[in-house]
């Protein structure tokens, strides 16, 4: 296959030669990303091969021959603990010694007070073989295990296909080396060499990535990660709590009865700026509806006695028949 490749780079480069001697339109630039382009589409050919079939057996047969990855399961063991401890303080020392024994060490630790008790957690890395060791080591610190659990996640067959990958990405880059070189020997054009150089870096940065995943695979089955929660025991509590202080109660009650003043009176500043002036707003319309309503209805009481007397007058007038 190598061999069919450095023909075929061979032949486009002669024929960039002959069309250069020539003097044609197409530019050399064009060419040389016209070679680039159908050298991808070969190892993309080829990687499709790769993952099928008998192909893809062939080569998980010479990984596992050079590095063991296939032969024996990749594995990220994890797992969580919940104890109920009598001292945290002291669980997570004797949890530290126990993990920096086993090869390990603390990724993540964190203790913190709920009200009066002291709570804490952990994040330990273990060698994956010690799991289970390191595992029951912790639950025997104990006084109960509120709650267990493990898990393992098989990352062998992406840790195969990434491996694949990069053995492509790996040939292409020195099947473009060696374009590059012979690019400058044959042309010397400075966009000739520079398409050339924007593929391989494109593929460098693929294999970097690559190699990033396939690092942190590695390094995530070789150590298992452990959470631990501890949780006090309540059981032992003393009735009477120590932290009980009568000046602190005092403290805090002048503090209330302060804000209850201020309250207070923020109230009566926001009734004299605000509702006061609102009140005498509405206020005014209504007491002038009323006086006027008071005024006319006495007017009409003067009327009805005035009307009242001058009919007296009137009868006290008129002579008897």
């Amino acid at each position: 296959m190598k061999a069919l490749k450095g023909s075929l780079i061979l032949i486009l480069l002669l024929a960039f030669a002959l069309v250069a001697i020539a003097g044609c339109g197409v530019s050399q630039s064009q060419m040389v990303e016209k070679s680039v382009e159908i050298e991808r589409e070969m190892v993309v050919s080829d990687s499709a091969r790769d993952y099928g079939g008998e192909v893809k057996k062939e080569m998980a047969e010479e990984l596992a021959d050079d590095g063991g990855y296939l032969s024996e399961r990749m594995i990220i063991s994890t797992g969580h603990l919940s104890l109920l401890v009598e001292d945290t303080e002291l669980a997570m020392s004797q949890i530290k010694a126990i993990t920096e024994g086993l090869g390990g060490y603390v990724a993540n630790s964190n203790a913190y007070h709920s009200g009066d008790l002291l709570r804490g957690s952990m994040m330990v890395r273990v060698p994956a073989q010690d799991f289970t060791n390191a595992f029951d080591q912790f639950k025997t610190l104990a006084v109960r295990v509120e709650n267990e659990n493990t898990g393992a996640d098989d990352v062998t067959e992406e840790y195969s296909d990434l491996s694949a990958r990069l053995r492509n990405l790996e040939a292409t880059e020195v099947e473009l080396r060696e374009l590059l070189a012979t690019v400058r020997q044959r042309t010397g054009k400075a966009e000739d060499i520079l398409a050339v150089h924007r593929e391989l870096t494109e593929i460098r940065g693929q294999i970097e990535q690559l190699k990033g995943r396939m690092q942190y695979l590695e390094r995530m089955s070789d150590l298992a990660t452990i959470d631990i929660e501890l949780i006090p025991n309540q059981i032992h509590q003393p009735i009477v709590e120590s932290s009980w202080n009568p000046g602190l109660t005092l403290k805090n009650s002048f503090r209330t009865l302060v804000k209850a003043f201020q309250f207070i009176v923020d109230l009566l500043i926001q009734f004299v700026v605000v509702v006061l002036p609102v009140l005498i707003i509405i206020a005014i319309p209504l007491v002038a509806v009323i006086w006027l309503i008071r005024l006319w209805a006495k007017r009409r009481k003067a009327r009805k006695a005035a009307q009242k007397e001058d009919e007296a007058i009137q009868a006290a007038q008129t002579p008897e028949e």
